[in-house]
């Protein structure tokens, strides 16, 4: 399956996620829906995220040009919350899982999409 088909299928097809991306830890973006567009430095931000949860914490993350607040963050999975809106970032071997929900999708459904896509892709080395 191609990583574009992960995105696609997966994540947004579950109709939990409202657009995703998945980003390698190396650098790059390997896949993404329309209109989520991240910067170099929203890249670069989210991967070094997972390395100092404390400072996700503190000052969030910017996605696509609009910034959220963190309700959680450790070296797995960061939680983020803009309004009623919020994204699921998750870690896996090689990559890192965003997925954005809006409402009236809540956090627990789109978290359990994008863990468990994450454990899936850990499990076969990814």
């Amino acid at each position: 399956m191609s990583w574009q088909a992960y995105v696609d299928t997966n994540l947004v097809g579950s109709g939990k996620v409202a657009s995703a991306a998945i980003l390698g830890l190396a650098g790059g973006v390997w896949a993404q829906s329309p209109g989520l567009t991240l910067s170099t430095e929203e890249q670069k931000a989210i991967v070094d995220g997972f390395n100092n949860p404390p400072q996700v914490q503190a000052s969030g993350l910017r996605l696509a040009g609009d910034k959220y607040f963190a309700l959680s963050a450790n070296d797995k999975s960061i939680q983020l919350k803009k309004q009623s809106d919020g994204a699921v970032l998750v870690k896996t071997t090689q990559a890192v899982l965003v997925a954005v929900y809006k409402a009236p999708i809540q956090a627990p459904e789109a978290t359990t999409v994008a863990e468990g896509l994450g454990d899936y892709l850990r499990g076969v080395g990814y």
